[in-house]
This record gives structure tokens, C-alpha cells and sequence, in this order.
């Protein structure tokens, strides 16, 4: 399976908090954002990764060039890169999405911080959906830390049957920003660009729209770089495993 990484945001409150380094070089315990997914998914047995990153970040594109000959956590996996300035998470998907058009994948943003073990149990979870006919399985959390989460509405069985801005008190989960997808999807992400969607939220939505069968797997607790403060809570968790 191939995994994709967007890596082409600002970083702007990390860099308004004193945050010198771009989002994807930050470091927790020791080890960058982006090194970790990347060695995460070579882990979980990744053909390729795909990397969106911004155009105007000269290091984080230089360090990508050295994971590509180095290799990602001492294997040999292909990494593919795209420089690109994009105004959403949304816009960073569809600028790789011709890379990922020949088979499932598994998409997640470079911020998300997240157990391994939970992960492995989500990528076994996708295997199996995927081979039962299912579109999509959506990482999910029933840990709230974003400031606008989106939360995600499941029946007994875990099929997701909607995306709520809000609660309404029947949500307990909300999305935990991983993606694994078939390339139907890839058809609902040019219908959203072509209508001047810009939000990944609205994009999933679609998916449901356009009648994709999506299935939601608990991750434990996952959440977000989006502020300093959060960098000495992922590396708490790490550390704790909680």
C-alpha cells in the first residue's frame, strides 16, 4: 500500500509561539514529525510514500532528499516528493492525488501524533475492510483536543453515516486526520476542487454523498501539533503511552 504525507503548511502558530524549525522538522523525542510517520508506515509495510511539502521550505526539502537516499528508519522505501504552496490541507491532497491513483492508500497530515500500536491496529483494520468491499476506513478518536473538531457519526458496526461540525450528542468520536481511501476517492476529490471546495472535511462528506462505503477505526488518543504547548505533550505521550 502506498501512505502520502501533507506536509505544505505554514506552521503559522507554531512560528508565532517561538517555534523556529517548519512543522515537519519539529522535533519530539528526538525524532522529526515527518522521520517518525514516515518510519510509522515503513513499519506497516508501505510500497511508498508520497511527501506534499511546501515549495518555499528549502530545508524540509533537503531533508527529504537525504530520507531518500538514507533510507526511512533503515529500510529502503521509496519516498516521492512534491514542492507545492497550497491555500489547504485539501488542495496538498489533490497535488499529489495523480500519484495515488493505482490502489488503496493511507493519507494523514504531518502533525498528527498517535501511538503505534494503535496505528498497526488501524492498518490491520483497513486491510480487512478493504477486502470486504469497504471504500474507506477513517482514523477516529474519542480524545477532543482540536479547536474545530470534526466529529464522526457511526452506527453499531462502525460504518460512518455522517460528519458534524458539532456533537449534537450522538458523536463519539472525532476524525483523528488519517485517511485510508481507494482511488474512487480520487474522483470525489476532483468534484470537490472543481465545485471550490477547500476543506477536508467537506471532501469526506462527499465521499458520503457520492455513496462511498467508509468505515471509522479507534485510534486510542490522537491529536494535533498545533501549538507549542502540544510538542511536550506528544512527547509525554510517547514517552507514557497515554
Amino acid at each position: 500500500m502506498k501512505y502520502a504525507i501533507i506536509a505544505a503548511g505554514e506552521g503559522s502558530r507554531l512560528a508565532k509561539e517561538g517555534v523556529k524549525e517548519p512543522k515537519p522538522l519539529v522535533r519530539i523525542n528526538g525524532e522529526t514529525l515527518i522521520d517518525r510517520l514516515m518510519r510509522v508506515f515503513a513499519d506497516n509495510g508501505a510500497e511508498s510514500i508520497v511527501v506534499v511539502y511546501r515549495k518555499e521550505m528549502t530545508d524540509v526539502a533537503a531533508h527529504l532528499e537525504r530520507l531518500r537516499t538514507l533510507g526511512v528508519g533503515g529500510r529502503c522505501v521509496p519516498v516521492e516528493t512534491v514542492a507545492a504552496s497550497t491555500p489547504s490541507s485539501m488542495h496538498s491532497f489533490y497535488a499529489i492525488s495523480d500519484k495515488l491513483k493505482d490502489g488503496p492508500f493511507c493519507l494523514t497530515t504531518v502533525d498528527t501524533v498517535f501511538g503505534e500500536e494503535s496505528f498497526r491496529q488501524y492498518a490491520d483494520t483497513l486491510q480487512a475492510a478493504l477486502s470486504e468491499g469497504a471504500d474507506g476506513v477513517m482514523g477516529v478518536t474519542s480524545y477532543v483536543d482540536d479547536e474545530k473538531p470534526l466529529y464522526v457519526k457511526t452506527d453499531d458496526d462502525m460504518n460512518i453515516t455522517a460528519f458534524n461540525d458539532t456533537g449534537h450528542g450522538q458523536c463519539k468520536y472525532v476524525s483523528a486526520g488519517v485517511y485510508g481511501l481507494t482511488p474512487k476517492a480520487i474522483d470525489v476529490l476532483n468534484e470537490c476542487i472543481n465545485n471550490g471546495e477547500s476543506r477536508m472535511r467537506n471532501f469526506q462528506r462527499a465521499l458520503l454523498r457520492n455513496g462511498l462505503r467508509l468505515k471509522a477505526a479507534d485510534m486510542g488518543t490522537a491529536f494535533d501539533i498545533d501549538h507549542a504547548s502540544d510538542i511536550e505533550k506528544g512527547e509525554q505521550f510517547l514517552r507514557d503511552g497515554r
